[in-house]
């Protein structure tokens, strides 16, 4: 099983919560000793997972960052479904999917983990090229969300698109130039929600493969949000219309 490192409280008690049997070691700021800290040693005694002290420098290398709270985790990868059709035949009731297009930013694609989580999305969806790979800063982001929703990257996206369209799943994406907004739409049915990076939107391809184009309303002085609020308004809008017809 191949290996990597997540780190941050959050990150790691949910790969412990989750599938503490992925978890390889836990290497921790020895100088550390507050309840937090305490608590995370005992969920990993609880799972018999291995605890080695170490110095903060260490930990710095190791995660590539010092925002990794004194904790770092070496694990194996999950086993959620990384392939869309295994992942479409396995849902019951209509799916909800987020596409990212263009999302390079590792902390806006982990905060679209958390909100795709939060709202109940099935997967989140991105190209493999000219985005962010799911690397430990987007997992600690995340805040435990990328141990629990697939994040699926594909080739082609414009293809994986017209692929969902042939499974009469909806695509719906933003823009603030579009005539209809936000709550306008129907999000009941089979869709997918198809965000752009904040500053070029999305790729002029994946724009005409879309099924329709909505707006965000922006009743303020600024002109748009950031892509992983936009993402929990479009996805919690979903989730609203389907609450509403249960």
């Amino acid at each position: 099983m191949k290996s990597k490192l997540i780190f941050g409280f959050h990150a790691v008690t949910a790969r412990l919560r989750h599938e503490a049997s992925s978890v390889e070691e836990i290497y921790i700021d020895a100088a550390r000793h507050d309840r937090r800290m305490q608590d995370l040693i005992r969920a990993a005694e609880d799972a018999k997972v291995r605890i080695i002290h170490a110095e903060g420098g260490r930990l710095d290398g190791m995660a590539g960052t010092r925002r990794h709270q004194g904790v770092v985790a070496k694990a194996g990868e999950l086993s959620l479904a990384r392939n869309l059709d295994e992942l479409l035949d396995a849902i019951s009731g209509p799916p909800l999917l987020l596409i990212l297009d263009g999302i390079t930013d590792p902390h806006n694609l982990g905060a679209c983990l958390r909100v795709a989580d939060g709202a109940g999305a099935h997967a989140v969806i991105a190209p493999k090229d000219r985005a962010v790979g799911l690397n430990a800063t987007a997992a600690k982001v995340a805040s435990g969300a990328a141990e629990t929703v697939p994040y699926i990257t594909v080739t082609n996206l414009a293809r994986t698109m017209r692929e969902l369209k042939e499974r009469d799943i909806w695509l719906i994406g933003t823009d603030d130039q579009a005539p209809r907004g936000l709550y306008e739409a129907d999000f009941s049915g089979p869709c997918a929600l198809v965000m752009g990076s904040e500053g070029e939107g999305m790729r002029r391809l994946t724009r005409e493969t879309c099924d329709l184009l909505v707006n965000i309303p922006m009743l303020g002085s600024v002109e748009s949000l950031n892509v992983s609020v936009a993402s929990g308004v479009c996805l919690y809008e979903a989730r609203r219309q389907r609450f509403a017809r249960a």
